[in-house]
């Protein structure tokens, strides 16, 4: 039952190391961001620079669920 599982993880395996690079420099986004807000808190626009960096970080485990519920079963 859970044999086809697998192959959406392996297929991809190659986008989430794509999404995993994007994670990194949404961290470091995130790091300056925060470190922006620190310093200036009336910088109302470093929220929104803040929410696509934690969507970012959050994007390679998005893609693998996304392919994995690919593949039926």
């Amino acid at each position: 039952m859970g044999g086809c599982r697998p192959l959406g993880f392996l297929l991809g395996l190659p986008f989430a190391l794509v999404a995993l690079v994007l994670s990194l420099i949404g961290a470091v986004i995130w790091v300056i961001g925060t470190i922006l807000s620190c310093l200036c808190p009336c910088c109302i626009c470093c929220t929104g620079v803040l929410n696509l960096a934690v969507s970012l970080i959050k994007l390679p485990i998005k893609v693998l669920r996304w392919f994995i519920d690919q593949i039926p079963c």
